[in-house]
């Protein structure tokens, strides 16, 4: 084992792998949960495409995750992406909702631009394209991207548990205690904002202390003290598992090589005709790449593993594990599969090597049987360890040179535009932009230069023709 996954070579043991591995996947396991929903949309009557998304679900994060473990040998795991998911209701389920038609036949038709993308996909990361296009973005921007990607985590920390709230007049603010307190329920009612600053505060003192495993340790105690605090019970209802299971086969497995799907993806009525097909299958597989791209850039640097370059150990590896993801997840029923910025939770507590994402691979396709386990850890306990992995990852926008606006302008819109558009690839797409404008406009435009143009070209043709 120490040999296949090199783990005294890259400066880890196995008990740290394992322990990463556990918190990677329990900073991620709401996506089990999440991701049925939102391709759903919380649709009543569309069970059926639940249990069948739930199940792909599962099955797609192990398989993702464990290509990355044997072929890439590295600490990333892969699962349905957020975003990517919404997107996918939007775009195919909701007009067949709103209209009155069919909604399976929508999410049948989706299933096909998943797999076209995800072929797309493939074949960039086979001929070597989309490694070549990653290492082209400027230094500048690759810095950034993995600051970003802190900002985005923390931000999706405070959010999951009511830490930063919806506001009518400055669309967000920090959760109302006041009015908590004065309110029906009382405290109560914000317990979960309130544990998960604790358990960041434990996580913290921890680190200082340098208490290994003090994510895990956190996370635990946080979790304790909810289901002490709260009264609540955590429940272990095993009953759906077998129709899950059964409209998984039904209606997920295998549709997208049916040809009512493929009759249905060039029906006008579904997707919109061939030129709208084409823009779908385009912009699933940008934002796709992108966020791989973001992600691994953000992870890879955060764990030290970038070559002479800057650039991530194995990337072409890690890119095909991310292509064929989204291959198999369209086969299996659900939307895009990516590299997941959770992975940086793993990360943070030392994981280093594939063993790391074998051990998520085994916590996933367990829950396949045992998903209400998944569910007993509460997002006031996960929300911390990516609070956590925000402040870690930040730190790298300090190797962004700041007395170059041409760099720093760039590198800020990069920074700042992932959270506040709660999308990885748009920030690495405005920030592309910025970068091709300001360069050629102050006379600095080079050769090298040409692709992160291109890039910047494609999100403009993403921003004018679609709405993510």
């Amino acid at each position: 084992m120490d040999k296949f996954f090199e783990i005294t070579k890259r400066g880890s043991n196995v008990k740290t792998e394992i322990i990463a591995g556990l918190t990677t996947f329990f900073a991620m396991a709401y996506i089990i949960f999440v991701n049925p929903n939102q391709v759903t949309g919380f649709t009543e009557g569309l069970t059926s495409v639940w249990n069948a998304v739930y199940v792909g679900s599962i099955l797609v994060a192990t398989i993702g995750t464990l290509l990355m473990a044997l072929y890439a040998n590295m600490p990333f795991a892969q699962a349905c992406g957020m975003g990517l998911n919404s997107f996918f209701f939007v775009s195919f389920i909701l007009p067949q909702v709103i209209s009155g038609g069919d909604a399976v036949a929508g999410y049948k038709a989706g299933l096909v631009i998943i797999l076209l993308s995800g072929l797309l996909f493939l074949v960039l990361s086979v001929t070597g394209a989309r490694q070549y296009i990653a290492k082209a973005m400027p230094e500048c921007l690759k810095t950034s991207i993995s600051a970003g990607i802190g900002l985005f985590i923390a931000f999706i920390g405070f959010q999951n548990v009511g830490i930063i709230q919806d506001n009518q007049y400055t669309l967000t603010q920090f959760v109302d205690i006041h009015g908590a307190i004065k309110g029906e329920g009382g405290i109560l009612t914000i317990l979960p904002a309130l544990l998960a600053l604790l358990g960041f505060i434990i996580i913290i003192v921890l680190h200082q202390l340098k208490v290994k495993g003090n994510v895990l340790i956190g996370m635990a105690v946080t979790t304790a003290l909810y289901y002490v605090i709260s009264g609540v019970t955590p429940s272990f209802d095993m009953g759906q598992i077998g129709q899950s299971f059964k409209d998984f086969v039904e209606v997920g497995l295998f549709a997208v090589f049916s040809k009512e799907a493929w009759s249905l993806t060039f029906n006008p009525a579904f997707i919109g005709g061939t030129f709208s097909v084409i823009l779908y299958v385009i912009a699933f597989c940008m934002v796709d790449m992108f966020d791989t791209i973001g992600a691994l850039y953000g992870t890879a640097t955060q764990a030290e593993m970038l070559d002479a370059n800057g650039d991530p150990e194995s990337l072409n590896q890690c890119m095909t594990c991310d292509s064929i993801a989204t291959v198999t997840g369209a086969a299996l029923g659900t939307s895009t599969c990516t590299t997941f910025i959770e992975s940086a939770s793993g990360i943070a507590v030392g994981g280093r090597t594939g063993l790391t994402s074998l051990v998520t691979s085994i916590c996933f396709i367990l829950c396949l049987f045992l998903a209400p386990l998944a569910s007993v850890v509460p997002s006031c306990a996960t929300a911390p360890a990516l609070i956590y992995v925000g402040v870690l990852m930040l730190g790298n926008f300090k190797n962004v040179d700041m007395s170059e606006m041409r760099f720093a302008a760039p590198a800020f819109l990069t920074l700042i535009m992932m959270p506040l558009t709660y999308s990885i690839a748009n920030g690495i797409g405005i920030g592309s932009i910025a970068y091709t404008l300001i360069t050629i406009f102050t006379g600095k435009f080079e050769k090298k230069d040409v692709m992160v143009a291109i890039v910047g070209i494609l999100f403009v043709f993403k921003f004018c023709f679609i709405t993510m």
